[in-house]
């Protein structure tokens, strides 16, 4: 493939926090007044952000947006500033932090997680452009913060000292968790957080801090959030369609190659592909992911709308609806033989969520995908108690989990995998 002519990087990443950021700001113009906006974003960044808060739910649909943007910033700025690389990590790093943005993580809880991080890699006397990525991924455990500061008999500065603790302990997890999974699971970070909050959870339970799940869901918002997601994502399909700087023929031999990939972590897709095959892939799988809600007859808000800014985010880094597809089916079939149903919350956002074991059916095939995702969706329902709700990447510590299993059962049955993507 000629790379000199893919997008640089450098001018390319900027896109996806741009569109995002002038669709919602239209959004949220339409939506409340800045006197509601005001009130709605306290709301939100004094609320407990346990799992599972649905921001729409407090603070309203424009609030949500709103602090979606504006944490979304934050962490533009804070990898503009480390001078961390720009690659297919970044845009999967502000997908999510946007994703996440919509129902737990907020700019009040971030900080000192961000805080810990820098100061972790200062004490390993690394530059912290080396982890700035997972810095900001190790937000998803800002609701510990909130938590502590708002909910508990603690004074808040416990809350901001946790956070700290567990950004500086992330990074260094972070690196041995990604050599146990091999890159079988896309949300590493979301499995590391997840076994330092089920270490950290008992001690602090110990102490007197006992957070618990919730349940904040709404539905009233559904319509305007389809279409906001949906109009998203038929943006950056245009986007890539009309920014290639080489004849659409070409475009479309870029993005069949890039459907045959595996997916296996580490994936730079915008590297390897260019930014006009990534922000294609990124309208399809965003089309794929509200295709999924219509066809179960699921709800858009908060958290469902955040799977799939997520889905787009990864689809610089690992993900396409051809090694996707296969772990949401088996959501959906677990939903359809199993004791819980596919339109229940936890099991809305599990099959997008899910995706983080696109590997799976990358690497071993569609039956494997299938497998995975029928398992992810039965384990991922219990895994979130475990941790008090304080883990936002729940997903990526059940997908850690199932693609532990799988991963070697699968190798061993089919040993012509093994060495299959340089593995």
């Amino acid at each position: 493939m000629d790379t000199a002519t893919l997008h640089p990087p450098q001018k390319t990443w900027p896109i996806l926090p741009m569109a995002l950021g002038y669709c919602t700001l239209l959004a949220v113009l339409a939506l409340d007044g800045p006197a509601g906006l005001l009130s709605g974003l306290s709301a939100i960044l004094t609320s407990q952000s346990v799992l599972l808060s649905d921001y729409a739910a407090v603070g309203g649909p424009g609030a949500a947006l709103l602090s979606s943007a504006l944490t979304v910033l934050l962490a533009v700025a804070v990898l503009h500033f480390s001078k961390a690389p720009i690659n297919g990590g970044t845009l999967s790093t502000l997908g999510l932090v946007a994703g996440f943005s919509l129902f737990g993580k907020n700019i009040l809880n971030s900080p000192p997680i961000l805080l810990g991080a820098w100061l972790s890699a200062k004490a390993r006397r690394v530059p912290f452009s080396s982890c700035a990525n997972v810095g900001v991924m190790a937000t998803t455990l800002g609701p510990l913060v909130s938590f502590v500061c708002f909910s508990q008999n603690h004074h808040p500065i416990v809350g901001v000292l946790l956070g700290v603790l567990v950004g500086f302990a992330v990074p260094p997890l972070a690196q041995g968790t990604a050599k146990i999974l091999r890159g079988m699971n896309l949300y590493n970070v979301g499995f590391a957080c997840g076994l330092l909050a089920m270490v950290l959870m008992p001690v602090l339970h110990a102490a007197g801090i006992d957070p618990a799940t919730v349940s904040l869901w709404s539905t009233e918002y559904s319509g305007f959030f389809g279409a906001f997601i949906i109009g998203l994502s038929l943006l950056f399909l245009v986007l890539g369609l009309f920014s290639a700087r080489c004849s659409l023929p070409e475009l479309g031999r870029r993005y069949l190659t890039l459907l045959r990939t595996p997916g296996r972590a580490p994936c730079d897709y915008l590297a390897d592909f260019g930014g006009s095959a990534v922000l294609v892939n990124m309208g399809l799988n965003g089309l794929c992911g509200a295709g999924y809600l219509l066809l179960i007859g699921g709800v858009f808000n908060g958290p469902t709308v955040g799977a799939i800014l997520t889905l787009m985010g990864f689809s610089a880094g690992g993900k396409h609806p051809r090694n996707c597809l296969p772990i949401m089916a088996g959501v959906a079939l677990g939903g359809l033989t199993m004791s819980w149903n596919v339109t229940t919350p936890g099991a809305q956002i599990a099959a997008i969520f899910g995706t983080t074991l696109a590997p799976v059916s990358g690497v071993f095939g569609v039956p494997a995908g299938i497998l995975a995702g029928f398992l992810h969706g039965s384990v991922v329902l219990r895994t979130g108690g475990f941790v008090g709700g304080v883990n936002l990447y729940n997903n990526g510590f059940s997908g850690g989990l199932v693609a532990l299993v799988l991963t070697g059962i699968l190798e061993e049955l089919l040993p012509r995998f093994q060495k299959k993507d340089g593995t």
